[in-house]
């Protein structure tokens, strides 16, 4: 087992081969209960893009997609999102955060080239890629979940949602999808918050790639011994799944009616002076002859089942539109 992770902003690669180690330098979590992925290491491997080496792409089988795996196709998904928008009503939610696979078949893949593609049209992105015997994971996620400084104990976070086109102007149904978020993950920092004030940035665009995303960050200084229950408290996000959390759940297992696996769960890093978690989206699942990419959106009362659909057309292609 083995991943290549490149930072956002970051020029150089970090690159771990997995063997029993005293410690795990890096985990992939899923969205709720299902495997822990925990990569080992004595120590990282860093490394310029003169110096990767193309035999660490080689994959010698590539994972057979033999899962029985509902892909809905446009009406059925349109019929999820209006029950979604039921559920929204009748239970006065801010939102709920539905998603679906999109399939695409291929005769092969240059794992090495998408990888790459990826990190030169994404630099704001944690660009990553895991291959596993099991299954290879690749993926261009803006989002993160929590950097936290080891001799500063400064923790970062941020507010990540709204979705439209670069060009277009947001309406209120986007900035009423991004207000819960911002509110969610600031009453959860309050509660951690043992050396300063929790500081809170204006909400700004974030352009990833062909969308942008309204955004808000956090700085604030943590214990380090909390750090953990505070990941486990913020995760998952109203950003990929709604408030109340454990209700909204429920009810994204009973629409959606697949396995997210890692899409949504967060990819943990340790580095020597940090430790980052980022939330696991713009993904995808790569198999023999099939890419399985993951989207979603926030569904809010305000929201259109036909707009929505084009929304997870647009984050698909942040990946599909790249295979090589």
């Amino acid at each position: 087992m083995k991943a290549i992770f490149r930072l956002p902003f970051e020029e150089k690669f970090i690159l771990i081969h997995h063997h029993e180690a005293a410690r795990n330098v890096a985990s992939f979590f899923p969205f709720t209960n299902g495997k822990t992925i925990h990569l080992q290491a004595e120590n990282l491997e860093v490394c310029t893009s003169e110096e990767l080496k193309s035999s660490f792409f080689e994959v010698e089988n590539f994972p057979e997609n033999n899962a029985e795996l509902n892909i809905p196709q446009h009406e059925e998904y349109l019929q999820k999102l209006e029950k979604a928008i039921e559920i929204i009503k009748q239970n006065n939610l801010p939102k709920l955060v539905i998603s679906r696979p999109i399939a695409k078949e291929i005769s092969s893949i240059n794992l090495e080239e998408t990888y790459q593609l990826l990190c030169k049209k994404y630099p704001n992105t944690l660009c990553y890629l895991l291959i596993s015997d099991e299954e290879i994971w690749i993926g261009a996620t803006p989002e993160i979940l929590g950097k936290f400084n080891k001799k500063t104990h400064e923790f970062f976070t941020m507010s990540l949602a709204g979705t439209l086109p670069v060009d277009a102007e947001w309406s209120e149904k986007e900035i009423e999808e991004q207000k819960p978020v911002t509110h969610y993950i600031s009453e959860i920092l309050k509660k951690y918050v043992t050396l300063s004030e929790v500081e809170e940035s204006e909400t700004y665009n974030h352009i990833s790639g062909n969308i942008k995303h309204l955004r808000t960050d956090f700085t604030a200084k943590i214990e380090d011994n909390r750090l953990e229950e505070l990941i486990e408290e913020l995760h998952p996000t109203p950003a990929v799944c709604g408030i109340p959390k454990e209700f909204c759940k429920e009810k994204i297992i009973e629409i959606e009616q697949y396995n997210r696996e890692f899409y949504a769960g967060y990819i943990k890093i340790e580095t020597e002076e940090e430790i980052y978690c980022f939330v696991n989206l713009r993904c995808a699942k790569i198999y023999k002859n099939q890419v399985i990419a993951f989207a979603g959106g926030g569904i809010t009362a305000l929201s259109s089942p036909e707009k929505e659909w084009r929304e997870t057309e647009l984050k698909s292609q942040a990946i599909l539109h790249h295979l090589q």
